[in-house]
């Protein structure tokens, strides 16, 4: 109850104990309630000073009625005396026997319910005309914030027997008002066009149903008021001022539209960059080196912004967590330069107390703590804190990771490192059945947990099944073997293939087979893996059978074994394994089949994939990979170990593994050589910029396969891609066209893959 209530409450219970207490006093032999409805005479005798037996007195009637008015339970309170009997009359106030809500769409009826609660008004509670107006007027406020400035609502409390009311909200919605224009006044030297590009309200778009990027919002229009003078600070508008922002609604409150007036102001460029304060830490020289701005360039903010960070990290890495880099401009209008004086005080140097986690309800503590670099008791270094939050992101477990660095209470030299993350789902149930052109009806299940009763540990099994293709696997990866990051694991799979079933190939192998894995991780971003494994191939032949392919089989034999042995490196230095912007990725591998088996032969691969943010939407995406296969003991490289292109993993817009030379019957061959190329420029959807589990990208591929080959065998396709790191597994959807190609080549303009295949 508020101070108000409270005073009114306090002058109404004097003027009522004055009108009640004109007795004597006496000794209370009994006390009777009368008006009592809904509350039980129980709670009003224990809010009562006094009992039977006390002697009653103006004193104490006073403070009764004083007691039984501060409960808020009634309206009227008065004592009356009939032969030592003390008789309170009250008269109740009405509860809410129920409360009704019509015509609201905007928001769920349970939620308002519950805020109506919170607020004191429900169901059982007393009612209380003002908690009724305050919450028709927040009601309001709600609707207002969702750009239904039109919104009508009426409130009713209507009288029920037994001293009790219902209250009900009619509500009149109305439609959402729109920005129908957004007026920039005062620009001379930029396009309306592209200032307001870079704004996050909009008039209504494709996407705004989505986004509600059409509806007035005072914090967006903050914030595009503050990226409107950085594009222009950017720029070298130094003097760059918004004179005034008007936001008007029309009668009908349907329509909104934004004016905003600015002052442009010359473009200065930099005179001069100079360094002073504390140089002893961080020499003069390497100061200069890390900033952006030079003499000569026009004036940026941001590059502004990131010399003083760069200097900032650098002092960071050696233990000064609060090191301030202050630039002070010297700024002369005639000649429209400004210079600037960065001045620079590292502080204390500063340890780490300790490290929290937080956020992870089902991921080990264990796990994100062995991918930390910063250490408990530590020097701070911002580069170590930096690597940690990336390594713990490239874990794949998390949608959000963030780190924050408080300063400890009490302390000047100590901080705590504040680790949170986001779980995300990480297991996998597969249930997914497919049609395609070449492969026919495709069926596929699996279960897969990349992180196993939070342990950080891989398993996945995993039936894939077609009219060519049907895999069966179980694979396991412990990362952590050791505590110093050794990994092992294995894989058990059977695959067999049936090009014959679609008249192709004319030929089926069946192979079952084996590996172990162990990984030494040499530095933060280098690995080392060696696998050792064991597989059996039959190989079926037919009458028409290719006639290479027959000559293998009565030269070699139909039943082959292998001992493939597997040694290769991976570098990751991406940012994030679920939305990477900058890094990449590096793989070199040898596979060869070592003595033992029946097969001998060797397979050398790379792939370099980098990542290069043009800016905060934009990412340009490169990749590059390269194959090369022979055999061993003048044998040849089995025709079912050659690479294959095409597909949507590879040269997009051309079928899956066709790409190259081909046999009599038109089926691809394969080669023992190969060549991929992909760049991509990779965008968030429109309307999704904040969701980082989906992605849009225009892409050209190219590559080539085969023995020999020259420019002229090259193929190439380009289009548009959609990436969605799903809570069922990645998927991949692609719409290309193959703009180079050669006769005989099998073409597929929409292509999609679900989940990774072994």
């Amino acid at each position: 109850m508020n101070l108000g209530k409270r005073l009114a409450v306090l002058i109404i219970g004097l003027i009522a104990a004055l009108n009640a207490c004109a007795f004597d006093p006496f000794v209370v032999k009994d006390i009777r309630v009368e008006g009592i409805q809904r509350v039980e005479a129980g709670t009003v005798f224990s809010y009562l000073p006094v009992k039977v037996g006390d002697t009653m007195t103006d004193e104490k009637a006073s403070q009764a009625i004083r007691s039984l008015f501060a409960t808020g339970f009634f309206k009227d309170v008065s004592l009356e005396v009939d032969s030592g009997v003390l008789i309170i009359i009250i008269q109740e106030r009405p509860s809410v026997a129920q409360i009704d809500i019509n015509g609201a769409k905007e928001f769920n009826k349970t939620d308002l319910l519950k805020g109506l609660r919170a607020m004191g008004l429900a169901e059982g509670l007393i009612f209380d005309r003002g908690l009724l107006d305050k919450a028709e007027q927040e009601l309001k406020r709600q609707y207002v914030s969702r750009g239904k400035y039109a919104a009508q609502i009426t409130t009713t409390a209507t009288p029920l027997e037994r001293n009790r009311v219902a209250v009900r909200f009619d509500i009149v919605e109305g439609d959402v008002a729109k920005i129908r224009q957004i007026s920039i006044i005062g620009n001379k030297l930029f396009k309306e066009s592209d200032l307001l590009g870079n704004f996050k309200l909009r008039t209504p778009g494709l996407m705004t149903w989505y986004t509600k990027d059409d509806q007035y919002s005072k914090q967006k229009l903050a914030g595009d008021i503050e990226a409107l003078k950085s594009y222009y600070l950017d720029r070298g508008y130094l003097e760059f001022n918004v004179d005034s922002t008007q936001v008007s609604i029309t009668p009908d409150k349907k329509d909104v539209y934004i004016s905003i007036g600015v002052t442009e102001g010359p473009q200065f460029s930099v005179s001069n960059v100079n360094v002073s304060g504390d140089m002893l830490l961080l020499p003069r020289e390497e100061a200069l080196k890390l900033v952006q701005l030079k003499a000569g360039d026009i004036f940026s903010r941001a590059k502004l912004t990131e010399s003083t960070k760069a200097i900032s990290d650098r002092l960071g890495n050696d233990g000064y967590a609060f090191a301030n880099v202050n630039a002070v401009p010297d700024i002369d209008r005639e000649k429209r330069s400004v210079s600037f004086t960065l001045v620079i005080d590292p502080g204390r140097r500063v340890y780490v107390r300790r490290i929290n986690v937080a956020g992870n309800t089902k991921t080990r503590d264990e796990v994100i703590r062995r991918e930390m670099r910063q250490l408990e008791g530590g020097w701070y270094s911002a580069d170590k804190i930096t690597k940690s939050k990336q390594r713990v992101d490239r874990l794949g477990y998390f949608n959000d990771v963030s780190v924050e660095t408080p300063s400890v209470a009490g302390t000047a030299d100590q901080v705590d490192v504040n680790l949170s993350v986001v779980e995300k789902p990480t297991g996998n149930i597969m249930l997914g059945a497919g049609y395609g052109s070449t492969e026919g009806l495709v069926l596929s299940g699996g279960v897969a947990q990349q992180n196993v009763f939070g342990t950080g540990n891989y398993l996945g099994v995993q039936v894939n099944t077609s009219k060519v293709n049907t895999v069966y696997s179980l694979s396991f990866t412990q990362p952590y073997w050791t505590v110093d990051g050794v990994s092992r694991g294995f894989d058990i799979y059977k695959r067999n293939s049936d090009p014959s079933a679609i008249g192709a190939g004319l030929y089926r192998t069946k192979t079952l087979g084996a590996n172990g894995r162990i990984g030494v991780p040499f530095t933060d971003i280098d690995n080392l893996t060696l696998g050792l494994g064991y597989e059996e191939t039959n190989i079926t032949t037919f009458v028409d059978s290719p006639a290479r392919i027959l000559a293998y089989v009565t030269t070699f034999g139909s039943a082959n074994t292998t001992i493939p042995a597997t040694l290769s490196w991976n570098r990751d230095t991406r940012d994030s394994a679920i939305y990477t912007t900058k890094g990449g990725t590096q793989r070199g591998i040898l596979e060869t089949g070592i003595p033992g088996g029946s097969l001998r032969y060797y397979k050398l691969g790379y792939q370099n994939q980098r990542y290069f943010p043009l800016s905060s939407k934009f990412t340009l995406y490169l990749n590059g990979e390269a194959g090369y296969g022979a055999g061993l003991d003048g044998r040849p490289l089995p025709f079912f170990k050659n690479y294959y292109l095409g597909g949507v993993t590879s040269v997009r817009g051309f079928s899956t593994s066709t790409i190259g030379p081909k046999y009599s019957d038109g089926s691809a061959v394969g080669g023992s050589k190969k060549i991929l190329g992909n760049a991509e420029i990779l965008f968030p959807v429109p309307g999704m910029t904040n969701d980082k589990s989906i992605r849009l990208s225009a892409f050209v591929d190219t590559g080539l396969v085969g023995e020999s080959y020259t420019f002229a065998d090259l193929r190439a396709s380009a289009g548009l891609g959609i990436t969605w790191v799903s809570p069922f597994g990645p998927i991949k959807i692609s719409v290309a066209n193959a703009f180079r190609k050669q006769p005989g080549d099998s073409t597929q303009k929409l292509q999609f893959t679900f989940g990774q295949q072994f």
